[in-house]
């Protein structure tokens, strides 16, 4: 039954092509080609205001000072993807308030600046930092919002090895997380640095690989 429908649907769909290549009038123009991929990459993007911390916590300041301070540390980590714009690549990035967040998780209290809560996560040690930075990269994909949303129910494999499960209620997506003690993050900016191989999703708590 499945091969029968198929097959007439083959024979339709080459039936109405030759019908419309026969009635379109001879000037018809060929579709334009989809627009290139650019080669930006997240990371100058996280850079675009500068590397000095600030007061606004709705950007990423602390993210991009956690990738310097990794391949600072460690030239050929891969976290370098965030670097090579020709590579594709999606991230979900938090924003600084996600990593004071997590600062108040982990130590109890929520730092008052940037400064000091880039202090607190540099406590953790650059492979620890390292591993939470891969785990928020998907590599070797594009994930536009169209995509991400389509995904709903889905696992996503991380740059680090393990994976994260994406959840859509409404158009708002969720992405759970291998800590099962903490509320999840929640993508609250999508589409950043669209039109480019590297794209990302703003989230409002730092994903974690493990259960704290």
């Amino acid at each position: 039954m499945k091969h029968r429908i198929a097959t007439a649907a083959v024979a339709a769909l080459a039936a109405s092509t030759a019908l419309a290549g026969a009635v379109a009038p001879a000037s018809a123009a060929p579709a334009a080609p989809a627009a290139k991929a650019g080669d930006t990459s997240l990371a100058a993007v996280l850079g675009a205001d500068g590397t000095e911390l600030d007061k606004n916590w709705k950007d990423f300041d602390l993210t991009e000072a956690a990738v310097l301070a990794v391949l600072d540390a460690k030239p050929d980590s891969p976290v370098g993807l965030l670097t090579q714009g020709d590579q594709r690549a999606t991230a979900f990035i938090p924003t600084d308030q996600a990593f004071r967040l997590l600062v108040k998780d982990l130590k109890g209290f929520a730092p008052k600046t940037e400064a000091k809560t880039l202090k607190q996560v540099a406590k953790l040690g650059v492979d620890t930092i390292e591993t939470v930075l891969l785990y928020h990269v998907v590599a070797g994909k594009t994930l536009t919002s169209p995509k991400v949303l389509a995904a709903e129910g889905k696992r996503v494999r991380t740059a680090q090895g393990g994976s994260i499960k994406v959840h859509v209620v409404k158009g708002k997506v969720t992405l759970l997380d291998a800590d099962k003690n903490d509320r999840n993050p929640r993508v609250v900016v999508l589409d950043i640095n669209k039109g480019n191989k590297q794209v990302a999703h703003a989230i409002d708590r730092v994903l974690r690989p493990v259960d704290l």
